[in-house]
């Protein structure tokens, strides 16, 4: 026999033989190790070098709950279990991948906590109040942890990957709380201070409307909401941020304030468009006659709109051509009235307008005419008119004239 045969055949012994002790000293509790060869609805077969394979039942799979053994294992993936049972014949040899998990999930957990170490588990199941993890335990997730912002359905999240810390542990009563709204406000808070350190004051940027609310919108300007105040959206009056904006809108402002301490970044949508006073010179001409609504109503005259922004004044004096004492006998505020534009000053964001230039001058009333000298006038076409006398020369002048032939026949 050649030595490297001999070798052989030693070599042959050695492993039968130590195949022989390993049946002989397998016994419940044991960990062993093995190869996934085979996976049925609710169990996986695992080859760990016996006279016949091992099983590992679903519930001896994962710390969670699995709907299929495939959830946690794959053939041909190397695992590390310990006997629960052992029959030799039935031959039903009865292993668990969940007890080494668990066992070495405790240590590793706990470090992650000591740590605040941040690391990734698969969502595996939802539950009432929150989801649920496999790391090496049940790991749950209360619903108000998992995100910054409220989610009111998580079926979708079954399967996803999430980055967790781990928020409480406690391996007496077999509790782990994990937490990703942690690790999301960590990044929220660094990435804010990063943002707010490179904004400044003065500059244009766009943003997405994140948030609206009754006194403004608040709007992300890259990863940080910004506010903009409902004065500030746009020139003209606006009552509520929902009526001109809408959620997810792109929108163009212009940082107003920066304050890091207190965290708040001030915003202006219309600080970053066009004022109406800087078309007004292109939009308004002297003489042109336009439409505005009446505004506001003082003593000496009417604040009209002719443009969203743009006010002009129609003083008492151009209001109507009859005499008025106040601009309220003739003008309500609310009114729409047509406006001739008599002067117009962008830089200092005044015009000037008139309404009865819009209007014609009505006809001026005839006068009464004069009797002429020498005419006669009979009492009882003045009638009792208190404002008319006749002097005695006007009476003698028109007795003579009556009766003058008669007259001199008497003498």
């Amino acid at each position: 026999m050649s030595e490297e045969t001999k070798n052989g055949l030693e070599a042959a012994e050695t492993a039968t033989q130590d195949e022989l002790e390993q049946i002989v000293s397998l016994k419940k509790g044991d960990t062993v190790k093995g190869t996934i060869v085979k996976i049925e609805d609710n169990q996986a077969y695992v080859s760990i070098g016996y006279k016949y394979d091992g099983v590992i039942p679903i519930r001896e799979l994962s710390s969670v709950h699995l709907d299929n053994a495939a959830e946690a294992v794959q053939v041909g993936q190397e695992v590390e279990t310990r006997v629960v049972s052992i029959d030799d014949d039935k031959e039903r040899l009865v292993l668990s991948k969940r007890a080494i998990d668990s066992e070495n999930a405790w240590e590793v957990l706990q470090q992650h906590f000591d740590n605040g170490e941040i690391f990734e588990v698969t969502v595996a199941d939802v539950v009432k109040g929150g989801i649920v993890a496999d790391v090496g335990v049940r790991g749950f997730i209360p619903a108000s942890m998992v995100e910054r912002h409220f989610v009111e359905d998580f079926s979708d999240y079954k399967g996803r990957t999430l980055r967790v810390k781990v928020k409480e542990i406690d391996r007496e009563n077999n509790k782990v709380i994990l937490s990703q709204k942690d690790v999301l406000d960590e990044e929220f808070a660094a990435n804010k201070l990063k943002v707010m350190n490179e904004l400044t004051e003065g500059q244009t940027l766009e943003g997405t409307v994140q948030r609206l609310t009754q006194f403004g919108a608040f709007v992300d300007v890259g990863g940080v909401d910004g506010l903009v105040h409902v004065s500030e959206i746009a020139w003209n009056h606006v009552d509520k941020p929902a009526d001109v904006l809408s959620e997810g809108d792109k929108v163009k402002v212009k940082v107003l304030k920066v304050d890091p301490e207190k965290g708040k970044i001030s915003l202006s949508i219309k600080a970053a468009t066009p004022g109406p006073w800087d078309t007004a010179a292109d939009q308004f001409n002297i003489g042109d006659i336009v439409s505005g609504e009446v505004k506001r109503l003082v003593n000496f005259g009417a604040f009209v709109e002719i443009a969203p922004g743009v006010e002009g004044l129609v003083h008492i004096s151009q209001i109507s051509h009859k005499h008025i004492g106040t601009p309220h006998e003739v003008l309500k505020e609310g009114q729409t009235v047509q406006v001739k534009v008599l002067d117009v000053i962008p830089a200092e964001k005044r015009v000037s307008l008139s309404i009865k230039e819009t209007e014609e001058a009505p006809e001026p009333a005839p006068k009464a005419e004069k009797p002429s000298k020498g005419s006669s006038v009979r009492k009882e076409d003045l009638g009792d008119n208190p404002n008319v006398s006749l002097s005695n020369q006007g009476l003698s002048i028109t007795l003579g004239e009556r009766f003058g032939d008669k007259l001199s026949k008497l003498k």
